[in-house]
């Protein structure tokens, strides 16, 4: 789950590195979008985010001046591969996506889009440092009541709306899906996200003796002590930065009903449906594609505390190696995909790989 609020102040910091582009007017073909959501300072040489590692290492030199969002669109020299940082939270991730969608100077229509986030992580599901590819992205809206004041019987306080209690969506409305009043759950390409994994779940990842200390805390969970891996796993979304027992409890539940049971809760975060919304909203313009948008989240901290600490005590404690070992699997992992696709254009250019396990 992000919380770099202190850092909001700084997105832009950096981003006047290099002199904006001048574009010719026809616009670029670009073959994938890397999406990240902050990054700390400079894009390169300093404490990184998780835009830094793709711009030292993709070699995106060139900076795109981007008043539709909160940083410049860096660029390969090639202009093949861009890389945007949308800013925090759902109300700066949806926009972004859009103002980059609509931006006449650049060709989407076939690009594959990436995200490349850090998340908070369910220790029942995956270990700090792991990488999982999401099936379903899952936002929340959602009616809510104080613990204090609900019935003795229901397990947290927040539920569907018009919903007659938790974990049911009794009296609700029965259509959750992108077009829906309350738009809840995104079913992504689950072809082209079992690709991807297929194609890195054998990526080597950091393994540090911190971050198996770290993990110690957990010792109740197996998935915790495991060595740092690849796996398929969704997301939950949401602009409320919660933490602890009964709400983990509720993002398990929750994306298990709005999934049918067939979502795993592994990620939590603020950006991910607000991105899905807006590449729907793209995909009916002819501006993108949705079925080419993978959303890839790292592990950089666990959903609750660890055993004998409280919720509170924990909730903004920093992140195991400072977050590095979940922004270098965000480019591990991802970059990978992201240079299968762009190396042989030729074949994913027209064809969407992967098929549904």
């Amino acid at each position: 789950m992000v919380k770099m609020f202190r850092w909001a102040g700084l997105v832009c910091a950096g981003m006047m590195a290099l002199p904006a582009v001048a574009f010719a007017q026809k616009p670029w073909p670009v073959r994938v979008v890397v999406v990240t959501t902050f990054e700390k300072g400079a894009d390169t040489g300093d404490q990184p985010g998780e835009l830094q590692l793709w711009a030292e290492r993709e070699h995106l030199t060139e900076h795109v001046a981007f008043p539709g969002g909160v940083h410049d669109i860096l660029t390969n020299p090639e202009h093949t591969e861009i890389a945007i940082v949308t800013g925090m939270t759902l109300v700066n991730a949806g926009p972004s996506i859009m103002a980059l969608g609509m931006d006449p100077r650049f060709d989407l229509t076939k690009a594959y889009w990436l995200v490349a986030g850090i998340a908070g992580a369910d220790p029942q599901v995956m270990s700090v440092g792991s990488a999982a590819w999401a099936r379903y992205v899952v936002n929340d809206v959602a009616q809510s009541i104080d613990m204090r004041e609900v019935p003795r019987d229901w397990p947290y306080g927040v539920y569907a709306a018009g919903a007659v209690r938790p974990g049911a969506l009794e009296g609700s409305d029965q259509e959750h899906g992108p077009d829906a009043g309350y738009p809840i759950v995104f079913s992504l390409n689950a072809g082209l996200s079992h690709w991807a994994w297929e194609r890195t779940q054998a990526v080597k990842l950091m393994n540090t003796p911190e971050m198996r200390a770290y993990s110690k805390g957990w010792a109740k969970y197996p998935a915790a002590l495991k060595a740092p891996s690849v796996i398929q796993g969704d997301s939950f979304a949401s602009d409320l930065y919660w933490h602890g027992h009964y709400l983990n409890q509720y993002a398990r539940d929750w994306v298990k009903m709005f999934t049918n049971a067939q979502g795993v809760f592994a990620m939590s975060n603020m950006e991910d449906s607000a991105i899905a919304s807006a590449m729907v909203r793209l995909d009916r313009m002819k501006k993108a594609d949705f079925q080419r948008l993978m959303v890839l989240r790292t592990a950089s901290n666990y959903t609750l505390p660890p055993k004998g600490r409280k919720a509170y005590q924990t909730v903004s404690e920093e992140y195991s190696g400072d977050g590095l070992p979940a922004y270098e699997a965000a480019w591990r992992v991802g970059s990978v995909v992201v240079h299968e696709l762009v190396g042989h254009w030729s074949v994913y250019e027209d064809h969407v790989p992967g098929h549904a396990p």
